[in-house]
């Protein structure tokens, strides 16, 4: 046993567990690369993403942050605004009727007009995203034109489309479908139109790069087996495709809870929604406090709602999935 012993060495004397091999110098260089590549790498990240972070913290969460503190003060008539740290002017927000009936008529026609985005833009978003046309790049710009227009310009143009002697009263007069011209113009339809109008090409841009991303196979797979058209859409193509929903829907209730020019030129004085409200506010009464409350209780309100809707969504397809 002994002769054994020397023979294997101490390490690999029987009824003795062998000793971890050391590393090699090689493998001891690569480890020592591979760390340095890892900081080299974030240390490139982060000088990259700096300069953007700086930027949105200068630009962005100082203005907030000044608002905030803004609201907290309180607003006594012919003295502008009274440093004072309360919460009286949330509380106005929440126990004034008239406030709470914006914020539910703001949140009500963005969730009308994203539902209605939805349905209008995932037709077109399929079609383009299955088309093997050379018109598919003048679709999809046709699609983006109507970004190049300013927002108010647009409205503008909902103007003089659904005035009392516009476009579409003139077409439907000298069709004789109506007796008298109707009013469109200051009503919730005209609004609910140019907002959806506005967002609507980010619902099509949003569904179509998703839509894309989907193997036509899987249909083909579908139908092959015996599943009709729509079971074939309802089973393969709509769940596949939640993603982009999810991403569009919420970028188009962020922009329409947050529309301002649809509101103002389209809605008229008597339809109010928050974003109007808010400017209405700081710019014309000078009462910075409240509209700092108003538009933090807007900001929260939409943030609630996106994250909220989000989650449910995300839970019914994960289960989906599962099953």
């Amino acid at each position: 046993m002994k002769g054994v012993t020397r023979a294997l060495g101490p390490e690999m004397a029987p009824g003795k567990a062998a000793a971890p091999p050391r590393p090699s110098s090689s493998q001891g260089e690569r480890n020592a690369q591979i760390r340095m590549t890892t900081g080299i790498t974030r240390l490139s990240a982060a000088v990259l993403i700096g300069p953007a972070t700086l930027i949105v913290a200068i630009l962005l969460v100082a203005p907030l942050l000044i608002l905030f503190r803004y609201s907290l003060n309180r607003f006594v008539p012919g003295q502008f605004m009274v440093d004072a740290l309360t919460a009286e002017n949330y509380l106005k927000v929440f126990a004034d009727p008239y406030y709470r009936s914006v914020l539910l008529r703001t949140g009500l026609i963005a969730a009308l007009c994203t539902a209605l985005c939805l349905v209008l833009g995932y037709p077109a978003a399929y079609l383009l995203a299955r088309m093997r046309s050379r018109f598919k790049t003048w679709l999809v710009l046709l699609v983006v034109m109507p970004l190049f227009v300013g927002n108010a310009v647009r409205a503008a143009g909902w103007m003089v489309v659904f005035g009392h002697q516009g476009a579409l009263n003139a077409a439907l007069l000298s069709l004789g479908i109506v007796g008298a011209p109707l009013d469109i113009m200051y009503t919730p339809l005209a609004v609910v139109v140019g907002i959806t109008g506005f967002n609507l090409p980010f619902m099509v841009l949003t569904l179509q790069s998703v839509i894309e991303g989907i193997d036509p196979a899987l249909e083909e797979a579908a139908l092959g087996m015996g599943a009709r058209p729509l079971r074939a859409f309802a089973r393969v193509t709509l769940p596949l495709s939640l993603p982009g929903v999810v991403a569009g829907s919420l970028l188009c209730f962020i922009l329409a809870m947050n529309a301002y020019a649809n509101p103002v030129l389209l809605g008229g004085p008597r339809f109010q929604m928050m974003a109007p409200v808010v400017y209405t506010q700081i710019s014309e009464q000078s009462n910075w406090p409240l509209g700092g409350a108003l538009a933090f209780v807007l900001m929260l309100a939409t943030l609630a709602l996106t994250v909220g809707a989000h989650s449910l969504v995300q839970r019914r397809y994960r289960r989906r999935s599962i099953a």
